[in-house]
Parts: structure tokens; C-alpha cells; sequence
């Protein structure tokens, strides 16, 4: 195998690739795979969502097959998912893991439930070591028909649905593998949803480790206006708040006349970096973990994020999709080891803590000491690459002009990148981040909400069908005392029109509302018993969060 990778370089995008929906979707996906093709820097995982058909997912394989051989296209219920992962190391194994709450079928004109939504595993091997794995989940979680609405009927899917992610990404962590999830979560910072995956998961959100500052929605949703910050602009909304869907650089996003102007031969139109951006936020998400850091002598933190795919189409003028793409690096950093230290003066005082660590140096099992690594800034030895230097300093994204979250201020952590060795020590020590009891009765709150939503449309679908039966069967009597054909043949009509449809809802009463129930049943028992650990003092999610 070729020689261990001290950088990884991520890629999520979703293409926007709906057959017969998306416009310019042949020309658009070709142009992807291109842009994918000669990135720099190159991509080694990459994470594609609403690539639906096999046509696309081909062009794309087949101009990205040099820097990425390993590929994977995921099959999932009627339509499929969407989903494919693409990879410079080899594919070990993979799982297509469906959603057991998923939309409903009788939403059919918004499709979640026929394309299977889910997660897309697979276990990636970067190096021969036991534990030199990536574990990579890519998904695409329900769609926020009516979020913001008083009665969001799909917001409890979302949440189910990041519960579930989140189950997915701890077990593969206590495996001891690097774990990577990416996608399009359908969600905004700091969020339910997002809470339930960083707090129940060993992983941390790239852009927030790099731009903790950051907005946490559109600018005009209730927490970001708690947080009284001006209209962000567009250009700021890219480079600090990772807003890579609905802004104003997207030409999707234009009205029809402004669309108009774009196509082939007509002249570029720019869009002014300070445009107020209103609208643009986050859904598209890079979660990470460290690996095993005793196995590996180290761990892999945040090193840079980016909004990337911001190119147009060189004929057509347009956006390669409807999103941008998020991108990621992550670096190996190593833990120090320390020689033992020379024995102190005769008189000299010490500190405590040095003569401890001193004793602890000399007695015979401690030829040399594994020690956290520190924030302090050192010079990069022979064996260690300059890049590492600015690890330490914490000197990730460089952008053309300051932003916030681009000036570490070591006084104020929270405004500025998270170090290196600080992204170590929160994997080794993690702190008590787990979701409160408040947050559990909230998702309690809404299974209950939702649960009985379903009681009573189970309830109607199955009376309705009850009463097509009866309706039918009045028909088919009239027919008999019927003295003109035309009435026999509109009563024919009506019952099996009526017995059609009340069969329909009697199915979906009988097996879909009946099947929901039970998977909100499960949903229920398993949030309650995390909860009941929690407020018990045991270990609620991976060993209470970090």
C-alpha cells in the first residue's frame, strides 16, 4: 500500500441530478466530475448526494478513475437514493442503511419516501494497521417541506433520522476507526438535529471547529436574529458562514429573468461580493472524528474548510448545482513523547507539579512519557513538516480578506480556530456536552405530536376504506334497479373509482401507518432510555458527548 496520508482531503456536494426535473442535469454532472477531476487541492473521499442516475454517476467515474479508482453507487427502494462515495483507498465493505422514518407515501409529488432515504457506509482502508480505517456515512436527509410552520409533520423524520446517523458514527467510533460523516443534513447549526449528532457522536462539525462564530441559519430565522449581526453580505456569507445554499452567487437561486440572461454566448454576469445576503445558509455538513489516538499515536484534526464548486458552467453560464460543495481537511497530528527530564539543582524549588512529573520520569517503567500536546507554538523539526508549525498556530484558512473567526485570539477561544492540540485533548478528555433532559423531552414532545398525527390518519384511511366497501356494494345493488344503462354505467364507475382509492388507504392503514407507529415505538424507547441514563448519572450517548 502506498505511503500513509498526512492530510485528507473531503468533498460533499449535492448535484441537484433529478431526471427529468433538474435543468441542464446532463451537462451540469459532467462539468463536476471534471471540476473533480483537476481540484487542487485533490480530493481523496468525496460524497455525492442526488446523483440518481447511473448515466451521471458513469461520466463522473469516468473522468475522476485516475485520482479517485475506488467508487461506489447506492441502490435504495423504488428510485434510489442518490447516494455515491468516491474514494483514492480501497473500498473494504459498504451498507446501504435505510431510515426507518422516511416520509410518507401519499406525499408522492416530494418522493422521500420512493427514493429510500438513508445512509451510504463504507469502510475505507487508508494503511495496513488494525485501526488505519475511515469509516465515511454520506446522506441526505429528509427535505424541510414546512419547516418554520407551526405544525412541521416531517420535523420529527429529521430528527429520528439524525438519531440515527448519530447510532451509526458512535459505533463506528468505538471501533476505533477515523469516522467521517457528510451530506446533506437538511438542517441548520446548532440546531435539534444538529445537536442530536455532535453530542450522541464522538464527531465535531469541520466549519464550526474553523469558524466558531458562525451564523447559525439564515438571516432572517429567529437564532440568528437573537444574535443581532447585521445582513451578513455574500461574500461573507461563503468565507465565514459556509452558506452554501440558497445565496446569491447561486444561479439557481435567481429569478427567471435574471436566469434568462445567462446561456451560451452571452457575456458572464457577475454578482457584487457585498450583495446583502438574506437568504443563504448552511445544510450541507462535514462531520469528523479523530481516530484512535492511542492506536495511532495521534489523531486527525480540522485542518482548513472551504465552500468549493463555485464555479459556472464554462458554456452556459450557470451553477454546477443548486448547492455548493463543502470541503474539508484533515491532518494527522501526532502526540509528542517526551525524554526524561535532567534532574533539578540541589537547592533549586520546583512547583509541585514538575516534582511529580519528575519522580514519574525516573522510576524504571517510565523510560519515556506519552503527554498531551500543547497549544504553544514550536519550531517544526526535521522529521516534522513546516505545515505542521501552523497547526499549532492555528493558521488554517486563509482568506483574502479577515474575517472573524480568521484571527485566533488565544485570550477568547471562541472566536477563532480550535488548535490542533486543543481538537486532541477534547477527543481525550471529552467534556459533559450531552444532550440535557430539556432536549430529550423536546423529542419526546414531538413523537408524541407525531404519533398521534398517525393514530388518526390510520384511523380515517381505514374507515374511509370500510366505507368505500359499503359504498361499493350500494352500487352494485343500484345496478340492479337501474331502468337506464347510463345510470348503471356511472354507479359501475363511482364504486370502482371509490373502491380503488378506499383500497389504497386501506393498504396504506394496514401496513404503512401500522409500520410508522411501530418505528416511532422503537424511536420512543430509545430516547426515553437515554434520557433515564442520563438522569440517572450513567453514560447517555457515547460516554456523555464531548
Amino acid at each position: 500500500m502506498e505511503d500513509l496520508p498526512e492530510e485528507i482531503n473531503l468533498v460533499t456536494l449535492n448535484c441537484w441530478g433529478l431526471k427529468y426535473i433538474s435543468k441542464l442535469r446532463r451537462e451540469r454532472l459532467s462539468e463536476i466530475g471534471r471540476q473533480l477531476a483537476i481540484a487542487d487541492p485533490k480530493p481523496h473521499i468525496v460524497a455525492l448526494q442526488e446523483c440518481w442516475t447511473q448515466e451521471d454517476y458513469k461520466s463522473i467515474r469516468r473522468q475522476t478513475r485516475f485520482i479517485l479508482p475506488y467508487a461506489k453507487f447506492y441502490h435504495s427502494a423504488a428510485l434510489g437514493g442518490g447516494l455515491a462515495i468516491l474514494s483514492r483507498w480501497p473500498i473494504e465493505e459498504s451498507t446501504m442503511y435505510r431510515y426507518p422514518l422516511n416520509g410518507r407515501p401519499t406525499a408522492f409529488w416530494r418522493g422521500d419516501w420512493y427514493v429510500g432515504k438513508g445512509v451510504a457506509c463504507a469502510k475505507i482502508r487508508y494503511g495496513p494497521a488494525a485501526k488505519q480505517v475511515i469509516e465515511v456515512f454520506n446522506t441526505h436527509t429528509h427535505a424541510p417541506y414546512e419547516g418554520g410552520k407551526p405544525n412541521d409533520s416531517y420535523l420529527c423524520h429529521r430528527t429520528a433520522q439524525s438519531w440515527e446517523i448519530a447510532k451509526l458514527l458512535r459505533g463506528a467510533a468505538e471501533r476505533g476507526h477515523l469516522v467521517i460523516a457528510m451530506g446533506d443534513f437538511n438542517m441548520i447549526p446548532m440546531s435539534l438535529e444538529h445537536q442530536l449528532v455532535t453530542a450522541l457522536a464522538p464527531v465535531r462539525d469541520t466549519w464550526r471547529v474553523i469558524h466558531p462564530d458562525s451564523s447559525v441559519g439564515p438571516a432572517d430565522h429567529p437564532a440568528e436574529m437573537a444574535r443581532r449581526r447585521p445582513v451578513p453580505t455574500a461574500e461573507f456569507n461563503i468565507q465565514e458562514n459556509g452558506a452554501a445554499s440558497d445565496g446569491p452567487y447561486n444561479t439557481w437561486r435567481w429569478t427567471k429573468a435574471q436566469q434568462k440572461l445567462l446561456g451560451p454566448g452571452k457575456p458572464p454576469v457577475p454578482v457584487a461580493p457585498d450583495t446583502p445576503d438574506r437568504r443563504g445558509k448552511r445544510l450541507d455538513y462535514i462531520f469528523a472524528g479523530s481516530g484512535d489516538i492511542h492506536a495511532l499515536g495521534g489523531g486527525w484534526v480540522v485542518k482548513r474548510v472551504r465552500v468549493g464548486m463555485m464555479m459556472r458552467h464554462p458554456e452556459f453560464g450557470c451553477s454546477l448545482s443548486d448547492h455548493f460543495a463543502i470541503e474539508s481537511t484533515l491532518a494527522f497530528h501526532p502526540l509528542r513523547e517526551t525524554q526524561p527530564s535532567p534532574p533539578p539543582p540541589p537547592l533549586a524549588a520546583k512547583p509541585a507539579s514538575d516534582a511529580t512529573a519528575s519522580n514519574r520520569d525516573s522510576s524504571p517503567t517510565a523510560a519515556t512519557a506519552t503527554v498531551l500536546p500543547s497549544d504553544e507554538p514550536r519550531p517544526p523539526t526535521p522529521a516534522e513538516p513546516k505545515a505542521e508549525s501552523a497547526l499549532h498556530n492555528g493558521a488554517y484558512l486563509q482568506l483574502q480578506s479577515p474575517t472573524p473567526s480568521s484571527d485566533h485570539d488565544p485570550d477568547n477561544p471562541g472566536t477563532g480556530p480550535i488548535p490542533a492540540a486543543s481538537q486532541i485533548r477534547s477527543f481525550l478528555n471529552p467534556s459533559p456536552d450531552a444532550l440535557s433532559p430539556t432536549a430529550y423531552d423536546e423529542i419526546l414532545s414531538l413523537i408524541r405530536s407525531y404519533t398521534a398525527r398517525e393514530r388518526a390518519q390510520l384511523t380515517w384511511r381505514a374507515a374511509h376504506f370500510f366505507l368505500a366497501v359499503l359504498v361499493t356494494v350500494a352500487c352494485l345493488v343500484g345496478v340492479w334497479f337501474s331502468p337506464h344503462n347510463y345510470v348503471s354505467f356511472i354507479l359501475v364507475l363511482v364504486s370502482s373509482l371509490g373502491l380503488t382509492a378506499g383500497t389504497v388507504d386501506g393498504l396504506l392503514a394496514l401496513l404503512f401507518f401500522r409500520s410508522e407507529l411501530k418505528a416511532l415505538k422503537e424511536f420512543e424507547w430509545e430516547v426515553r432510555n437515554a434520557k433515564g441514563a442520563l438522569v440517572r448519572g450513567g453514560a447517555a450517548g457515547w460516554d456523555g458527548g464531548w
